[in-house]
């Protein structure tokens, strides 16, 4: 008769606590890690970021916050405030932290040991063996791996937080530009209702012979390419529109949302920034998580070379019962022999690795730097386009046409001057609405490449798209 021999109580106590502690020793955070990507995200942006999670009522889109921002007409502000808070796909990437935080955790805890049973029966004799294994090499890295993976936690934190705020940047060139497009549609909109009384009038006059074929056939293509214009600057306003909304995230009546009529006021004076590469060293985001990439490298490099010759190693307590005989106890002990493979190939590439993001991160340092220097570039010179405009050029057209009222209603001028004066003045209020959002774009621009991952690249242009067309008259 064969007595089968159970593993001692003490060893058993052991193997509990032993494993009670190893599992303590790695938790997951109540927060998720979304504290410190709210708190980096606000700090750059004045918004905070919060996780949403999804609910099986499909027919709520919006949170009682959102819906209340979208009562009022939208700010700057509250725009990236709705975006933060409601794009689907800025919460979709905060589960990325879910997942790097659970291999965080995952890398503090040990693996599971190994339980092995076998029964060998010959004739009248039986032999059993029974053997519980653990992996110790688990054990002496687990601080290595931990290591890493809480440093790939807080890049994750980064990444998440870049996000946001490059969210936010989008946001806000989104709707400078719908704002923009906006004002510029209603304002070709009063344009062609100006150019289709100028050719009533043109008209009306030919009929009785007191005008020209020419003039008459400048009102009337006035008219043609003010009615052209219209529905350019239509769709243009109904795309841009349609862009800040895919941002914050709305569908349904809630696009609806009101935008005021006019683009902000320009502020008195630009801010001077005589440390904007110094700040971005210190603040951009894409270069923080640059840096943390090579120091996990690092890291990840000197665990490769502390396991190099031996990367496989476990070990457990065993036992073996046969018939007839006393219980032998005892210990085993498996090790990966380095015969074939001595993991040159492997840290090797550790190593070009780790010289991979060192170049990238200085690569990234220079690249940041130079938009930073172009991004004030473009803010300085934005700035200067649009406050010329509205105390030079816009004041100065003003000036020309009451001059040539005073001329028609002193009869000095004919009404064909008069419209004339009306044409030459659409170039001119057309490219100072786009030098305003020009400006407040490269403001933007210049933020992100100071806090975020780099800014836009504004064009800064010659002429408005229709002055072209109003030098031809």
């Amino acid at each position: 008769m064969t007595k089968k021999n159970l593993i001692p109580h003490r060893s058993i106590l052991a193997t509990g606590l032993l494993s009670i502690f190893l599992t303590g020793c790695a938790t997951f955070s109540a927060d998720g890690g979304l504290d410190n990507v709210s708190a980096m995200t606000k700090e750059r942006t004045g918004q905070d970021v919060r996780f949403s999670k999804p609910t099986s009522d499909t027919s709520s889109t919006t949170s009682d916050a959102v819906s209340q921002l979208l009562a009022k007409p939208l700010t700057p502000d509250t725009a990236v405030q709705i975006a933060l808070a409601n794009n689907k796909s800025l919460q979709a990437s905060f589960a990325e932290l879910g997942v790097a935080e659970a291999d965080r955790v995952q890398a503090g805890r040990i693996r599971n040991p190994s339980f092995s049973f076998g029964r060998m029966r010959g004739g009248e004799d039986v032999e059993i063996e029974r053997s519980v294994m653990f992996d110790l090499l688990g054990i002496v890295t687990m601080p290595f791996r931990s290591g890493i993976e809480n440093r790939r936690f807080e890049q994750a934190k980064l990444q998440a937080a870049s996000q946001a705020v490059q969210l936010a940047a989008d946001t806000r060139r989104a709707y400078f530009n719908a704002v923009a497009a906006e004002q510029t549609a209603k304002y070709m909109e009063q344009v062609q209702a100006a150019a289709d009384a100028g050719a009533e009038l043109s008209q009306r006059l030919a009929r009785v012979g007191n005008v020209s074929k020419l003039d008459q056939a400048r009102e009337q293509v006035f008219y043609a390419d003010a009615t052209a214009q219209v529905a350019r600057a239509r769709h243009n306003a109904t795309a841009a529109r349609e862009q800040l909304t895919r941002l914050l995230g709305l569908w349904g009546k809630n696009t609806a949302f009101t935008l005021p009529d006019r683009l902000p006021d320009l502020p008195k004076a630009p801010t001077e920034m005589s440390n904007a590469e110094q700040l971005a060293m210190e603040q951009r985001l894409d270069i923080q998580m640059s840096k943390r990439d090579a120091h996990a490298t690092a890291s990840a490099l000197g665990l490769t070379k502390a396991t190099r010759f031996i990367n496989v190693l476990d070990a457990g307590y065993t036992n073996k019962s046969e018939t007839g005989a006393p219980r032998a106890n005892g210990y085993e002990i498996e090790l990966e022999l380095p015969i074939f493979d001595w993991s040159g190939a492997r840290t090797a590439k550790a190593e070009a690795l780790y010289m991979q993001s060192v170049y990238r991160t200085a690569d990234l340092a220079v690249r940041a730097r130079s938009q930073v220097r172009e991004a004030y570039s473009a803010y300085r010179t934005t700035y200067d386009l649009a406050k010329h405009y509205q105390s030079e050029v816009v004041p100065l057209r003003k000036k020309i046409s009451d001059e040539v009222l005073l001329r028609y209603n002193g009869m000095l001028a004919s009404v064909f001057e008069l419209l004339s004066d009306a044409r030459d003045q659409v170039s001119s209020v057309n490219a100072a609405i786009e030098a305003q959002r020009d400006f407040w774009i490269a403001e933007t621009d210049l933020q992100a490449a100071i806090n975020g991952t780099g800014g836009g690249n504004v064009q800064i242009r010659s002429a408005a798209p229709s002055e072209a067309g109003a030098a031809e008259h």
